[in-house]
């Protein structure tokens, strides 16, 4: 038996020096660059296109079986020009030996790759310089290699690493136009080992034209791959490229089948302004130069057959956070869904900046315009609620906003907030549909502080009360400015229990009173105000030109009527009314019968003209004299001529039938009607 081992020990031993002998002798006559001719006479065979290896070619058998390919260049395609479809200056691939024979473990080093280049082009016939590749790949013939049965498969697959460095891939696209390149791409990972972690560092530089869009992009990530249960995750990713720093956590999802990954991300505070830039955009010019200065973005994504959903929603905006939910929906429209409710904004620091002292308002204030191609793209539907919302020195409270935007029309309803004691009510449409937008608005506001309105929207403290407001208008144009010029509609408004602070209107009718007898005028009360009961008006708006023939005024002494005009694009009003002395104003102590009489027996014209903010409120003296002038002369002529007006010479009543009047009578008519009645 010690004789049979010990033979058999010597054959073994026999033949591992023989495979030594082997390996060592085809290591050493072998010369693997002697092929090259030969492998590229193939390439062209099945591909048509020339193979130059320029570098040289190195084998190595043990430990590791490795190939090693110096600089080397694929041919372009026919009509493509010169440029090689492919390049790269170095490729190296090797596996571990031993363990494959003995172990049935395939284990390959790192595979590296220096300098690739690929050329990528699309004639303006459509045809791309890799379809041949392609075709020719489909042509081949398709045997089938079946292991044999019992066969045993590799147990295990380990690769060190993979080192892409220095790569670069330009796509020109004849037809559309565009181009891409990538360059300084490289890619590195760890060791990659079924169930194990693979880490991943890769980056790379961009450019697209033509729109002039360049930047950055750096990837890092842990890579868990579970072959037996057919799911991946990635861990700690992070992305970075346009100054935006990107963190996710994407838990394991099945790759076999529909991709579903639930992912965590978290978007670091960046620059709103910076990203235009970056993207070569012109960046938004704000009121406050550091507005959109602090954007960050927080939210669980979850992506389904229906819909890809933001879940747990952080939104941060400058000193403005906003919570919720949104969707977009995988589906031919392409719906988006909000849901969002946030603390407070001031909306003054993201308005156009004012003008500069001493310069051209008008110069300086560039229209808002409609976004009407947003509009046209967008299909969304949502709501926003705010706890408070400021604009300029208004505050509103407790802001919805409805959102539908579809089929090239937006519109904002319900829109609903407090505002200075009292409500806002809104509905608001733009309809993009056209070539000209048409902006519609249907608004209310009920119980308004109006002194504070007033305060807020024109820096004046002259008005007190409250105030109710409809308006339902629209316009058409491509900015705000052109939409206002072109108003039309309806408005009315109803001013309560208050005062015009700086304008007496009962001491200017007293002092044009005085002037008119050639008396000493009053004294003023100062300070000088006008108290009111109610104001109504209401009239059709044309061409952003309010009109009103139904102003209606009640105050302690007085009632107006009249007509107002208010020009709402120069925001200026030139209104004619008349005043009715009431028979017993409320404060008759402190004025004379003599003004009592005069008062009590006079339409008295006013006008109210100067801007919306500021407006005066004067009688009109010239025509209350040229009044009184008439009526002085009717009264002289009638008594001259005539006689009494009350009664006829032969004791006939006035109004009588025409066939019973006397001539005189007669007469008295047709004097009547001259003069005025």
């Amino acid at each position: 038996m010690g004789g049979l081992l010990k033979k058999l020990l010597y054959v073994v031993l026999g033949v591992v020096v023989l495979v030594a002998v082997a390996v060592v002798a085809f290591v050493v006559l072998f010369d693997p660059n002697d092929y090259r001719d030969r492998i590229s006479a193939e390439v062209k065979r099945t591909t048509g296109r020339d193979l130059v290896i320029e570098g040289d070619l190195g084998l190595s058998v043990f430990p590791w079986l490795a190939i090693d390919v110096g600089k080397t260049r694929l041919g372009n395609a026919a009509g493509f020009g010169d440029e090689p479809f492919a390049s790269f200056e170095r490729a190296r691939l090797s596996v571990r030996l031993l363990p494959m024979l003995l172990h049935r473990e395939v284990s390959v080093g790192t595979a590296s790759l220096d300098s690739l280049h690929l050329n990528l082009e699309v004639a303006k016939n459509g045809r791309s310089n890799w379809q041949d590749l392609i075709e020719a790949s489909e042509a081949a013939p398709q045997g089938q290699a079946q292991a044999p049965a019992g066969a045993a498969q590799p147990a295990r697959l380990e690769i060190a690493g993979i080192d892409v460095s220095d790569a670069s891939l330009t796509y020109t696209d004849a037809q559309a136009g565009t181009s891409y390149r990538i360059s300084k791409l490289h890619v590195k990972t760890g060791r990659i080992r079924d169930g194990e972690p693979l880490p991943i560092d890769a980056g790379l530089d961009f450019e697209l034209q033509p729109a002039g869009l360049s930047g950055d992009l750096a990837v890092e990530t842990e890579i868990a791959l579970d072959s037996e249960a057919g799911t991946v995750a990635f861990h700690d990713l992070r992305v970075q490229t346009l100054g935006l720093d990107i963190a996710a956590e994407v838990e394991p999802f099945s790759y076999g089948g529909e991709l579903t990954p639930v992912a965590t991300i978290r978007i670091a505070a960046f620059s709103l302004k910076d990203l235009m830039r970056r993207l070569g955009m012109d960046p938004i010019v704000t009121a406050d130069p550091d507005a959109l200065g602090k954007i960050s973005f927080g939210a669980t994504a979850r992506v389904s057959a229906a819909a890809i959903a933001l879940d747990d929603v952080q939104l941060v905006v400058d000193d403005t956070t906003l919570r919720g939910k949104l969707s977009l929906a995988r589906d031919a429209a392409g719906t988006i869904t909000v849901d969002l409710a946030g603390d407070s904004i001031d909306l003054t620091r993201y308005m156009a900046p004012a003008a500069e002292p001493g310069q051209e308002t008008a110069a300086q204030t560039v229209p808002v315009e409609i976004p009407a191609e947003l509009i046209r793209s967008l299909n969304a539907r949502g709501k926003l609620t705010l706890d408070e919302a400021h604009l300029a020195a208004m505050t509103f409270g407790n802001v919805e906003l409805g959102l539908v935007a579809k089929d090239a029309r937006l519109r904002m309803q319900p829109i609903h907030a407090s505002l200075f004691g009292g409500t806002y009510d809104g509905d608001v449409r733009i309809d993009a549909s056209a070539k000209e937008p048409v902006l519609s608005v249907n608004e209310a506001i009920r119980g308004v502080d109006i002194g504070q309105l007033a305060k807020a929207m024109f820096a004046k403290d002259n008005v007190s009360g409250s105030i109710d407001g409809t308006f339902a208008l629209s316009g058409r144009g491509a900015d705000l400015d052109a939409v206002q010029r072109s108003l039309s509609g309806n408005m009315s408004f109803e001013l309560k229990d208050g005062a015009f602070e700086g304008t007496d209107v009962w001491y200017e009718l007293r002092r044009a009173r005085a002037l008119l007898r050639k008396e000493t005028p009053p004294e003023p009360k100062l300070p000088a105000r006008t108290e009111f009961s109610n104001v109504k008006l209401a009239g059709p708006v044309a061409d952003g030109v309010f009109t009103s023939d139904q102003l209606f005024a009640e105050l302690p002494f007085m009632q107006l009527t009249g007509k107002a005009k208010v020009d709402l694009v120069a925001a200026t009003v030139d209104s004619q009314l008349t005043a009715r002395i009431l028979e017993k104003p409320e404060f008759a102590g402190e004025v004379s019968e003599a003004e009592l009489k005069d008062f009590a027996r006079a339409q008295i014209p006013l006008t109210v003209t100067g801007s919306i903010a500021a407006p005066t409120i004067r009688p009109d003296v010239q025509k209350w004299l040229q009044t009184e002038a008439g009526k002085k002369l009717r009264e002289q002529l009638t008594d001259k001529l005539l006689g009494e007006d009350e009664e006829t010479t032969d004791g006939t009543e006035e109004g009588q039938p025409e066939e019973k009047k006397s001539e005189k009578d007669k007469l008295k008519d047709k004097l009547r009607d001259l003069l005025g009645n």
